[in-house]
C-alpha cells in the first residue's frame, strides 16, 4: 500500500512558478514509476508528466507537449518524495494537481492514468492573467 500527499499549490499569476510535491509512503517508492496528472472543471484529467525506472539507477522523463520545455519532474528517493516545478505559468494551466504511482509501467505506457495503482488526493493550483 502506498500513501500519497500532494503540496505545494496555491494562487500565482501568469508567468510565475510554483512548485508541487508529493510524499510518498512505502520502502519501495524507488521502484516506482512517479506521476502527475491534472484536471481542470469540466474536462477529462490529463497526463502532465512521469517520471519512470527502467532499471539500475537511471529514471526518464517524460512531459505532456503543453508543459514541455516549462514543468521539471524529479525525484528524491532518500525522502519519497517527487516534485514538480512549473515556470511560465498560464492561466491555461489551472486544474486540481495530482500525483500518482504505479508498480508496472514503464516507458510511454505511463502517459496512460489507468497505469497507476495508487493517487493522492490533488491540489489546487490556479493561475490569474
Amino acid at each position: 500500500q502506498v500513501q500519497l500527499v500532494e503540496s505545494g499549490g496555491g494562487l500565482v499569476q501568469a508567468g510565475g512558478s510554483l512548485r508541487l510535491s508529493c510524499a510518498a509512503s512505502g520502502r519501495t517508492f524507488r521502484n516506482y514509476a512517479m506521476g502527475w496528472f491534472r484536471q481542470a472543471p469540466g474536462k477529462e484529467r490529463e497526463f502532465v508528466a512521469t517520471t519512470t525506472w527502467s532499471g539500475g539507477i537511471i529514471y526518464y522523463a517524460y512531459y505532456a507537449d503543453s508543459v514541455k520545455g516549462r514543468f521539471t519532474i524529479s525525484r528524491d528517493n532518500a525522502k519519497n518524495t517527487v516534485n514538480l516545478q512549473m515556470n511560465s505559468l498560464k492561466p491555461g494551466d489551472t486544474a486540481v494537481y495530482s500525483c500518482a504511482a504505479s508498480s508496472y509501467c514503464s516507458g510511454d505506457a505511463c502517459y496512460d492514468q489507468g497505469q497507476y495503482d495508487y493517487w493522492g488526493q490533488g491540489t489546487q493550483v490556479t493561475v490569474s492573467s
